[in-house]
């Protein structure tokens, strides 16, 4: 009796420990302009804004439900897909005045920490852009996720972060009140 006794209590503590422990889900970020877009603005002469985004841009992420901080992403965007509906505009925005697209074609976001909660993450990560990286804190939240119509699994996820121009060698001056560029991410990813 004993025995059976040693053998249900350890099939048990197995049981409440395997559901304790969590492993992230990973996704591939899904093909932008479909469900997934990196867009930003900047004021101009601080009477408005003027917006844009990034045409190509691929990555993936792990997503802990049980625990954030199991959690990561990696993001690599293709600076010469550049739009903000503007050809000439766009390709100023390419030369060496600002994104220099010829010597540095990619910038990425690796983060290092995620924490918080769904409704309120603070994803940490270096972000790189113009040849120079440093690190950026992305302000986020889940959206949702489930099953799709297809038989896969989705997530998705907003975030928005701000930079300096500055800080990555881009010194065009374009007056005081367009100093920093507001970069919002919108990301759906399909579980891999």
């Amino acid at each position: 009796m004993t025995k059976i006794r040693t053998l249900f209590l350890s099939v048990a503590l197995l049981s409440v420990s395997g559901t304790a422990i969590s492993a992230p889900v990973s996704y591939a970020i899904d093909t932008p302009g479909m469900h997934a877009s990196i867009n930003f603005k900047i004021k101009h002469l601080g009477y408005s804004w003027l917006t844009g985004r990034f045409n190509q841009f691929s990555g993936e992420y792990q997503y802990d439900d049980k625990n954030l901080a199991n959690s990561k992403i990696n993001v690599k965007i293709d600076t010469k897909s550049v739009s903000t509906n503007h050809a000439e505009r766009d390709k100023h925005l390419r030369s060496d005045e600002f994104l220099n697209v010829s010597k540095y074609p990619e910038s990425t976001f690796i983060s290092s920490s995620i924490s918080g909660t769904d409704e309120n993450m603070q994803v940490k990560g270096d972000f790189t852009l113009n040849g120079v990286t440093k690190p950026v804190t992305i302000q986020a939240h889940k959206i949702g996720e489930g099953k799709d119509p297809w038989g896969g699994y989705r997530s998705g996820f907003s975030g928005t972060t701000e930079i300096k121009l500055a800080d990555y060698n881009i010194t065009k001056n374009l007056g005081p009140a367009s100093t920093t560029v507001l970069l919002e991410l919108h990301i759906e990813g399909t579980k891999k």
